[in-house]
């Protein structure tokens, strides 16, 4: 199935794609982490309003998509360094040349997330350099601690697009760790899909970004580094993950900080990202005021 939350005069509301049309299911969940955390029950009442004739329909085209998962009981999960061709471009910039051994886990504000047509927020007061990342993300749809990987994608929901919008010089201006350069406000695209897993194949799909029209990132995800059910058992050793908790799984190589000359965004670039299988984005970036009343100098 194909899920996916959509804008309304009501509200976000949760759907399901039927062919070119839209399946309302906001009169039996409030949102999609209510159909993650029922489980199985909530996927047999989903499979009941796809076949109902009574069913509350719209249509695909036009809806107005806000991200899929809209509400958050932690960070959101992250991977870095998952490509191994990004993760050799981006050597000259940083003091670890060996490949690491194990995956490589940030975490990132929920405040980052934003829709697949919503706009990227960029301010150079804060930072200049706003950088892409075309990613896969995964919905857990099962609670698990210390999961084996042999039985890890029994604990995923599905998977969406997501764009890891980074900040460069904050990555360095605090330690050289991630979180803070990635944690930025309205900054994370999400969506427009979620898909379950028997739509898609998570060892073999094709994701590319563009910007301004021009090919950027071009990969499959047979070429991670650390399989998804690698990932999952390495971050869930010890560690409780929740249903409706999300992860991305890294960006392949082509992001703006490794190109000769870099690359950032700026206002009124047009990123986007697409998938045969979890839809496209398409974001607009724009210049917005996020610094606001601080009083932190940023050294250039």
């Amino acid at each position: 199935m194909k899920f996916a939350t959509i804008k309304s005069a009501n509200g976000l509301l949760p759907v399901v794609v039927s062919g070119e049309e839209l399946v309302l299911l906001g009169d039996r969940f409030k949102d999609l982490n209510s159909v993650i955390e029922g489980g199985k029950g909530a996927l047999e009442i989903v499979e009941g309003a796809l076949a109902s004739a009574n069913a509350k329909r719209m249509p695909l085209v036009g809806a107005a998509f806000a991200a899929p998962i809209t509400r958050f009981r932690r960070d959101i999960l992250c991977t870095g360094w998952n490509y191994w061709d990004h993760f050799d471009e981006g050597k000259e910039m940083r003091a670890q040349q060996e490949r690491p051994k194990a995956p490589t886990f940030f975490t990132k504000s929920p405040d980052t997330v934003c829709g697949p047509c919503d706009q990227i927020s960029v301010d150079q007061q804060i930072s200049q350099t706003w950088d892409y990342e075309a990613e896969v993300a995964l919905v857990f749809g099962k609670t698990g601690r210390s999961i084996p990987s042999a039985r890890a994608l029994d604990h995923v929901f599905g998977y969406m697009l997501a764009n890891d919008v980074s900040q460069r010089d904050l990555q360095r201006r605090h330690g050289g760790q991630w979180m803070k350069g990635k944690s930025i406000d309205a900054t994370m695209p999400l969506g427009p899909f979620l898909v379950t897993p028997d739509e898609f194949d998570p060892q073999d799909e094709h994701i590319e970004l563009l910007l301004n029209e021009t090919e950027m990132q071009s990969a499959s995800t047979c070429q991670m580094a650390f399989s998804i059910p690698d990932l999952i058992a390495e971050l869930s050793l010890g560690m409780t993950v929740r249903a409706g908790d999300i992860l991305l799984t890294g960006t392949p190589s082509g992001v703006g900080q490794s190109r000769k000359p870099p690359v950032f965004l700026k206002d009124g670039d047009e990123v986007i990202i697409r998938s045969t299988s979890l839809g496209q984005q398409r974001n607009k970036v724009r210049e917005v005021d996020l610094y606001d009343t601080s009083d932190v100098i940023v050294e250039r």
